[in-house]
């Protein structure tokens, strides 16, 4: 496993979070709410998760290109819901691609809105494939539906061979203060305290990514269902679309029984019973 905490990362490169999986991003010092697309290579194939969006494509193809990967070896393009800041650079993918084969990969709920974007190749429903993609090698990458999280069609893509979960806005986060990798201390796992932080901290990621969930998921039903399917996973690290990868796997499930009891969540802050509003 990769060393990814205490790097001094530079953030023009494309920057390896497991082997042979590469986090090809843009930092955006000018907002919070940093997009994180992903690229698999595996052997001369590649597959590329949530690919950004359009104003970030000439920076994202340069750092895959920066990682000696031709194009033409991208089979897939995997796009866990619809939005813009995953799916708007979809048709750029294809013109610099040139696959006839090429796979752009979503669950069919996602699909009606994703052929907006204008792709000519097909949309491939995931539940096609059964919910998986296998590479010649025999690598299978296991698609886990974690429907209105925060869309009908939403899932999340667990690498059987590195054990990284590519969770989209799941323990996703929106904050100023932004590193690519996160990690917390035993105190931190057990705080009580979010508010006021008994080591007199500045800052806290655990609190942008449990506002962050608390504004962008529909409810905490939702939220809790979708936590549940990657908690039962054997992943040792989460990679999210937004905010930072958290690569040590007690961290991630930590902050994952937080999400699972976190409370006023989407129309639930609204709303406190049916027919109820605030």
């Amino acid at each position: 496993m990769i060393n990814t905490l205490n790097l001094n990362l530079n953030y023009d490169d494309p920057i390896k979070i497991a082997e042979d999986i590469y986090w090809v991003g843009f930092y955006d010092e000018e907002t919070g709410l940093h997009c994180n697309p992903y690229l698999i290579v595996d052997g001369d194939e590649a597959v590329v998760i949530d690919g950004g969006s359009r104003p970030d494509f000439p920076t994202v193809m340069t750092k895959i290109l920066k990682t000696g990967t031709d194009p033409s070896s991208i089979r897939g393009l995997i796009y866990h819901h619809y939005d813009p800041d995953l799916c708007g650079s979809v048709s750029d993918y294809e013109d610099i691609i040139e696959r006839d084969d090429l796979r752009i990969m979503s669950a069919l709920e996602n699909n009606f809105f994703i052929r907006h974007y204008g792709p000519s190749a097909s949309l491939v429903d995931i539940a096609e494939f059964n919910d998986r993609f296998t590479f010649k090698s025999g690598r299978v990458l296991e698609f886990i539906r974690t429907p209105y999280a925060h869309s009908a069609g939403s899932f999340i893509t667990f690498d059987e061979l590195s054990g990284v979960a590519f969770t989209s806005d799941l323990f996703g986060s929106y904050g100023r203060q932004w590193d690519l990798f996160i990690g917390i201390d035993d105190a931190c796992r057990t705080c009580e305290k979010l508010d006021a932080c008994p080591q007199s901290r500045t800052y806290c990621p655990i609190v942008d990514i449990l506002t962050f969930h608390q504004m962008i998921m529909p409810s905490g039903k939702a939220l809790r269902h979708a936590i549940q399917q990657i908690l039962k996973t054997p992943a040792g690290m989460v990679a999210p679309q937004h905010g930072s990868v958290i690569p040590v796997e007690q961290d991630f499930r930590a902050i994952g029984a937080r999400l699972m009891d976190l409370k006023g969540v989407g129309i639930d802050r609204i709303i406190t019973d049916e027919g109820d509003a605030r």
